[in-house]
């Protein structure tokens, strides 16, 4: 069997009891060595043999997990954050589903959750934003038009932006095209959750000065929109005296 687990944002003891659990019992791991904790690892039985993928082909990869399989072997596949968001999951499964070879997913705390903790940060404050956007700049790896930053930023919702640290300059001539101002609210996020963390908040306009400022080169998550600011929003109706739900009468009812 082979479990596809997701390793959190960085701190060790934000993986899942259940990834947690399949790191213990595993006779083999593959990990994403750029990106994934080393701490982690340690979690990790002291007969497992262990393989940094950083170092490795999609193909190379593969073999390791098809021999473990002929081996009757257990085998975790350590992706950095949730594997959802740019984890190239999908063109491994693709292959063990031709070959047949059992497999599943657990899933793990996205960075972008650990940014939002960093921050004391709610995504949607009522009348503020409701919707968030995960997309990133293009880079050698593309993204489609219809999803450019411009089309995104026209809807002023929150956006996070991955992998696109090297590219700040570019990314705030675009959030203005689109339609943020240049003192929008921002932040931006390195290495959530991580014992170097570092949080710095700043406007759309300052994203890319802020990161020069302080060396911040790679490994961070740009939060962008009026969110950021903690202000502004309306008070939850859930929680309302005068708002009625299935579990509590509210005095708008009386």
């Amino acid at each position: 069997m082979i479990h596809f687990v997701g390793a959190g944002s960085g701190a060790p003891d934000l993986i899942t009891l259940r990834g947690k659990k399949f790191l213990e019992e595993a006779d083999v791991i593959i990990y994403a060595g750029s990106l994934v904790n080393p701490q982690l690892l340690e979690y990790a039985k002291e007969s497992c043999e262990i393989f940094n993928s950083a170092k490795m082909t999609l193909e190379e990869v593969l073999e390791v997990m098809r021999r473990a399989e002929s081996e009757k072997k257990m085998t975790v596949r350590l992706h950095t954050g949730d594997p959802c968001l740019y984890g190239a999951i999908r063109e491994q499964m693709d292959i063990l589903d031709e070959e047949d070879i059992a497999y599943d997913y657990c899933p793990g705390v996205s960075s972008f959750s650990g940014a939002a903790a960093a921050l004391d940060l709610e995504y949607t404050l009522p009348n503020v934003s409701q919707s968030v956007v995960i997309t990133r700049m293009a880079g050698r790896t593309p993204v489609p038009e219809k999803e450019s930053i411009e089309s995104f930023a026209a809807h002023h919702a929150t956006m996070v932006v991955f992998l696109s640290t090297g590219l700040l300059e570019e990314l705030s001539k675009r959030l203005i095209a689109g339609g943020y101002t240049a003192d929008t609210p921002a932040a931006i996020v390195y290495k959530a959750t991580w014992e170097d963390e570092k949080s710095f908040v700043c406007t759309v306009g300052t994203l890319a000065e802020t990161a020069r400022e302080n060396h911040i080169t790679k490994t961070a998550l740009m939060i962008i929109g009026d969110v950021v600011a903690h202000n502004g929003y309306d008070r939850s109706k859930l929680y309302d005296p005068g708002f009625t739900t299935e579990f509590r009468k509210g005095t708008d009812s009386i």
